[in-house]
C-alpha cells in the first residue's frame, strides 16, 4: 500500500474552510434573528416560539425548549441577539 503526504498548508487550508463554513452558518442565524426581531418585537413568547423553532430547523439546527424560550423572550422584548464567533 502506497502512502501519501499532505502539504504543509493542508491543516491551515482545512481550518480556513471550516471557519468559512461556520461564518456562513452564523450569518444565516443572524439574518434569521434580525428578521424575527423586526417582525415579532412586542408579540407574545407563545406566538414567537413555534415560528422561531421552524426557522431554526430550516437552517439545520436543533434547539432545546429552554433555549427557544430565552431567544423568544429576547425577540419579544426587542433585544437584539448578536451571533459571536
Amino acid at each position: 500500500m502506497e502512502g501519501f503526504k499532505f502539504s504543509g498548508n493542508f491543516e491551515r487550508e482545512v481550518n480556513r474552510a471550516v471557519q468559512g463554513g461556520v461564518k456562513k452558518v452564523a450569518a444565516e442565524y443572524q439574518r434569521m434573528f434580525d428578521g424575527m426581531l423586526r417582525t415579532y418585537k412586542g408579540r407574545p413568547v407563545s406566538t414567537i416560539k413555534p415560528i422561531l423553532r421552524r426557522n431554526w430547523q430550516k437552517i439545520g439546527g436543533d434547539i432545546t425548549d429552554p433555549e427557544l424560550t430565552t431567544y423568544a423572550q429576547h425577540i419579544s422584548d426587542g433585544t437584539k441577539i448578536q451571533m459571536k464567533m
